[in-house]
């Protein structure tokens, strides 16, 4: 399963605004191809897979202290707490999956959806959950909550670090691929006219 063209189109060009170095990428070492450099992170992997363990751990414990306090929240913190739940939960699978592929695959739509949602979408929501004291919160809902929120604020700067890399590697190929096709189609006709 991959993103919708027109959303990667969107996403990949978002990611070339942003994340191209202006500096120009550095040039691949003597003998080695431009093409075969891996760009993707490995502690952003590791970070990947470790949220994937803790989010049923947040998801069930963030679960167990709304019901243990609904009883004593105002009805609009209960409709905002199970609102949130439900978005965080579903954002939260979204935004895994398409960290997953965008890094694994180095895939520079996916990954660019994965930092926006992950920047945009959800560390406010936790950053929310954390500090609005109208919602009652227990020791514990606190503790996940700055687990996940460290989680987060890793992977945006991991991403972003990783996506500048790919979209340099991207227009490093690109360049390449423009040069080789000049070399194939001189321009010695132009001259020879004049």
């Amino acid at each position: 399963m991959s993103l919708p063209e027109p959303l990667r189109r969107q996403l990949g060009s978002f990611s070339r605004t942003v994340f191209t170095d202006s500096r120009g990428a550095a040039p691949p070492l003597p003998g080695e191809r431009a093409d075969s450099e891996i760009v993707s992170s490995l502690p952003l992997q590791m970070s990947l897979y470790f949220n994937v363990y803790f989010f049923p751990f947040w998801w069930l414990s963030s679960v167990v202290m709304l019901q243990m306090k609904y009883a004593v929240l105002s009805d609009y913190y209960k409709f905002i707490l199970v609102t949130v739940m439900i978005l965080a939960s579903l954002i939260e699978i979204i935004r895994l999956y398409l960290g997953y592929i965008g890094n694994l695959q180095e895939k520079v739509p996916e990954l660019a959806g994965f930092w926006l949602l992950t920047l945009l979408l959800q560390l406010p929501i936790i950053l929310f959950l954390l500090f609005n004291e109208g919602l009652k919160i227990l020791p514990l809902e606190r503790l996940v909550n700055i687990i996940f929120a460290l989680f987060l604020i890793f992977q945006v700067i991991a991403a972003s670090t990783t996506l500048k890399r790919m979209v340099n590697k991207l227009a490093t190929h690109f360049r390449l691929n423009e040069f080789d096709r000049l070399e194939e189609h001189p321009v010695c006709e132009f001259y020879s006219l004049s």
